[in-house]
């Protein structure tokens, strides 16, 4: 299988913004196994700012925009400095890939990317992707990394698109406000109703919402791509996922 997974801010960092240490290390063991059996992993990391912010010290997240910038630039080094020191251990090689939104409309840039991701595929790299914040204040702004692992996603031809967060999946209500909140297992159609289903953002840390998810799961559906909404609190539910099990909320897509 081809597999984009997505990790949130939440799951990489405390919520000091220092790097969660046990998340990560499970992150990097799981991914590589899941290589080792023979699938095309593409990771899509949040994290830069928020390690930018534990790096820095700050006691909270900065509002400004070049503070945003600054803890990003400082952030991204030590994201790829984890994921380099961690893939190693297991005998794979990373790269970096930082994206803007200008990137991914200029159509040769955008085929350049998707040129440089199949040859690092190839090679048997694992791409590692992230927005570039330090130049990119759009981005930042709507904190979109789920838009970009379906952009990924579809432009790669994954089998998969997994977005892992603080949250288990989509619900029939607000499951911190509703004791009845349902988790629903499996999608066919996103409907309206479905998509009003969106809320906000849980995590200080992070930007991103389900209703990012619900539309980067819409974008990659309509385009062959089944996506799935998971906790990622333990990596190791990616093993059950890729084994079909239900886990989160699974949306199927129209095969095209």
């Amino acid at each position: 299988m081809r597999i984009v997974v997505k990790v949130g801010t939440s799951t990489l960092a405390h919520s000091t913004g220092c790097i969660n240490i046990r998340h990560v290390e499970e992150l990097c063991k799981v991914l590589a196994d899941l290589k080792n059996a023979g699938n095309e992993v593409i990771l899509v990391s949040s994290g830069a700012i928020g390690m930018g912010i534990g790096k820095l010290s700050l006691k909270e997240k900065p509002t400004d925009m070049p503070t945003k910038q600054a803890a990003a630039a400082v952030g991204q080094c030590e994201l790829m400095y984890a994921y380099d020191k961690l893939f190693s251990e297991y005998n794979h090689t990373v790269a970096q890939i930082l994206l803007t939104g200008l990137d991914l409309e200029d159509p040769t840039r955008y085929h350049n990317i998707k040129n440089t991701m199949n040859r690092l595929l190839e090679l048997n790299v694992l791409p590692i992707i992230n927005e570039n914040d330090t130049v990119n204040t759009d981005e930042i702004s709507v904190g979109d990394n789920d838009t970009l692992g379906a952009i990924v996603a579809v432009s790669m031809h994954a089998d998969l698109l997994i977005l892992l967060s603080d949250i288990d999946g989509l619900y029939t209500a607000d499951p911190h406000k509703d004791k009845n909140a349902i988790l629903l297992s499996e999608i066919t159609e996103i409907t309206p109703e479905i998509e009003a289903l969106g809320g906000k953002s849980g995590s200080n840390l992070g930007t991103g919402g389900m209703a990012t998810k619900l539309s980067a799961a819409k974008r990659c559906v309509a385009r062959g791509t089944d996506t799935v909404i998971a906790n990622g609190s333990s990596p190791s539910v990616l093993y059950d996922i890729i084994d079909g099990k239900k886990v989160g909320t699974r949306f199927i897509s129209k095969k095209v």
